[in-house]
């Protein structure tokens, strides 16, 4: 490893932009490049376009294996999709350039649930070239699945799971704003579903099948609901302004099935601007079980700060585990890292000797 370590950024949008925000304040690591699917944005200084006052020297590109030829980075984050086929190719090609890997698609909390040949492929292709991959984020990847799967340690027997995360989506970018058919008339909504431009939230598979393999269930059936949020306000945010009638955003629930019975519940309302009309963001975990669980916390804990965080923060587990495809269940608990991070590395190498 480098002095420092060196991280690669895929991606330039919101997400991108706050995880290479946050690379730059950190000591022991050292931001070494970023790559964009964006053509125009190729050749920019990254400094003014991630809202800095001064260029920081990180010219961006969109040749990937050129910018890992020049790099040679120990690990990169990726934020450039939300789907496993959609970040397969830039995944192999980090691998195959033997560069760890944290990507915050929703579908890569558990790909395997999704596109189970693409997962194995992938898994292969890491064990080969002696690298981890790991997919993150605050849903998928801690909220919905791993809190859950934290919480139901202290149970004996689990008779039923529901949890809610209730959240605002004002921060988000254009891109999310279109998932979730904001914007759109409720009957343009409902073609929205229908043709698969409009698709909710991305991970209650994903959520639902770490929880079950945890736990070990096995599950008969998934169902998912996708209701529009039609407000009776206006509400506006940097990126999109609505009048009431329109769309705010989508109440989409999942249920799983085990031996007939609803065994999970995951129920996600995102909208913007909830609090115009009265409602609390918050996020909570009921447990029906040996004993009874409830934790809740209000107001949501920030989506797109957390995710940023978290994918910052799994950089010392993921660079100090066993090569292949990990899940957040896999490896030790996120942790903030808020020392060098070359100590942090260090000491997870040394916890391993004595193994």
């Amino acid at each position: 490893m480098h002095d420092c370590i060196r991280v690669l950024v895929l991606g330039t949008g919101q997400m991108g932009s706050g995880i290479a925000r946050l690379l730059l304040e950190k000591p022991g690591i050292e931001l070494a490049g970023v790559y964009a699917r964006r053509k125009e944005r190729s050749g920019l200084d990254l400094g003014p376009l991630i809202g800095l006052d001064i260029a920081v020297g990180i010219v961006i590109s969109n040749d990937l294996d050129a910018t890992l030829e020049k790099i040679r980075p120990d690990i990169a984050i990726q934020a450039t999709c939300s789907r496993v086929a959609d970040a397969a190719g830039e995944l192999s090609t980090l691998i195959r350039h033997g560069v760890h890997v944290i990507s915050i698609a929703e579908e890569m909390a558990y790909p395997a649930a999704s596109s189970p040949a693409i997962s194995e492929q992938l898994h292969r292709l890491a064990c080969a070239h002696r690298v981890a991959l790991l997919g993150t984020g605050i849903n998928p990847g801690f909220i919905l699945d791993l809190l859950v799967i934290m919480l139901s340690g202290i149970c004996s027997d689990i008779q039923s799971i529901t949890a809610r995360r209730v959240n605002d989506l004002s921060s988000y970018g254009p891109t999310v704003m279109a998932s979730q058919g904001i914007g759109l008339s409720p009957e343009a909504f409902q073609k929205g579903l229908e043709n698969k431009t409009v698709v909710g939230h991305i991970g209650f598979v994903q959520s639902i099948h770490m929880i079950t393999a945890a736990l070990g269930w096995e599950i008969e059936r998934i169902e998912e609901k996708q209701e529009a949020i039609v407000t009776h306000v206006r509400r506006q945010t940097p990126f999109v302004s609505i009048e009431p009638g329109q769309v705010a955003g989508c109440n989409h629930t999942a249920v799983a099935y085990r031996k007939g019975k609803a065994v999970i519940t995951l129920i996600h309302p995102q909208q913007i601007c909830p609090s115009l009309e009265g409602i609390e963001t918050g996020d909570t975990i009921e447990i029906e079980g040996t004993p009874n669980v409830s934790l809740s916390g209000a107001p949501e804990i920030p989506g797109g700060q957390a995710t940023c965080a978290l994918a910052v923060n799994m950089i010392p587990r993921v660079l100090t585990a066993s090569p292949g495809l990990h899940t957040m269940a896999d490896l030790p608990v996120p942790a903030a890292m808020l020392g060098d991070a070359r100590l942090f590395v260090n000491r997870y190498k040394r916890e391993q000797m004595y193994d």
